[in-house]
């Protein structure tokens, strides 16, 4: 059977140069006569593994020496908790909500101190990024947090928010490594890598050293410290070894395409060619304002729900899969990470152009 173009939102595509190169190095990893899978993360062959990915993406990202890069496992869920576990010294923090994942990271945080919502884009269903120019922060917040990028919505910050001095925190699992960074803007930068970088089960914090402490709250499981798993690189217990491997060969695929500002010249002509074909569309239109809109992920709807329901069945049949919107926001959503070529978008702008003549 020939490769569909995958659309979902995560688990999500990866390039197929790095699933062809894990499939040889199934069995027999570099003369090691085992897989990957299969080694102790104690090995020398490992330690180069995880050693090598660190320094990759130090190298993509432009990462200083002051912070530190954690491959950790539990997902950009657990960091919820592990962020106010360490980072809460006041028991306050300000969150701003833009879209289902700061909401519920706020709600988590809610259980370790103050979490005081200064900005929300609830009141139009998270269509939009709201002006974070001039915030109400908090004189003893200890951090703010955004979600960079909503998966769910669609919506990107072009801009990050004046948090006033106080530490920007930013989930950034749907966005991460699409375009160049300035690390130094961030206190701690985290994602799940199964968007953008990897398979699931692998999620990766930068964080800056001086908020790696053991002034922690107290009762924060071993575990649940940075510290922890600064002090072993990343290798206190079994990490998730095979898809660090992974994520290491996606670094690798960047570099090979031209780092992270050829990817982001690659992302907007994706991006542009479906919101332009949506702008002008009269049986589709995409659900965010247009100046917050997500380089990766493109809602749209139809003109009614039951054309919604037949395209995605119809472009399930032709090759296009995971086209099927959240629950929260109905009709279809396109997420167009990094590994989805261009021949991905533009075929799938042609089969809508089809549906449409078909179909109006």
């Amino acid at each position: 059977m020939s490769r569909v173009y995958n659309f979902s939102a995560g688990p999500a595509v990866l390039p197929e140069e790095v699933l062809r190169e894990a499939a040889e190095e199934m069995l027999d990893y570099q003369g090691t006569g085992m897989s990957v899978m299969e080694m102790s993360h104690r090995s020398k062959a490992y330690k180069d593994i995880i050693d090598e990915a660190e320094a990759d993406l130090r190298d993509l990202m432009g990462i200083p020496d002051d912070y530190e890069v954690l491959f950790l496992q539990g997902g950009a869920s657990q960091q919820f908790a592990m962020i106010p576990m360490n980072l809460m010294k006041n028991k306050a923090a300000d969150y701003i909500v833009t879209g289902q994942w700061a909401k519920k990271a706020s709600e988590e945080a809610k259980k370790y101190g103050r979490v005081n919502i200064i900005a929300s884009s609830a009141d139009k269903t998270f269509s939009y990024i709201p002006d974070c120019s001039d915030l109400p922060v908090s004189e003893d917040a200890d951090y703010v947090y955004i979600c960079e990028n909503n998966t769910i919505y669609g919506t990107k910050y072009k801009e990050l928010p004046n948090t006033k001095g106080k530490i920007l925190v930013a989930d950034v699992s749907s966005c991460f490594l699409s375009e160049p960074v300035d690390v130094t803007k961030y206190g701690v930068i985290y994602g799940g890598v199964q968007k953008n970088i990897g398979p699931a089960g692998t999620v990766i914090v930068i964080i800056r050293r001086d908020l790696i402490t053991e002034d922690v709250l107290p009762g924060t499981p071993t575990m649940l410290k940075y510290k922890t798993h600064a002090d072993a690189g990343s290798l206190y217990n079994t990490p998730p070894t095979y898809g660090i491997y992974i994520c290491g060969k996606v670094f690798k695929w960047l570099k090979k395409q031209g780092g992270l500002a050829a990817m982001k010249e690659r992302n907007e002509k994706k991006a542009k060619i479906l919101y332009d074909y949506l702008d002008q569309s009269r049986m589709f239109r995409g659900t965010v304002e247009a100046k917050d809109r997500s380089l990766m992920n493109v809602p749209f709807v139809a003109v009614d729900e039951e054309l919604d329901a037949k395209f995605v069945k119809e472009a399930k049949a032709a090759g296009f899969e995971n086209l099927k919107g959240h629950r929260t926001v109905g009709g279809m959503r396109a997420s167009i990470y990094n590994a989805m070529p261009v021949e991905g978008v533009e075929a799938l702008v042609a089969f809508m152009k089809k549906f449409e003549e078909e179909n109006l």
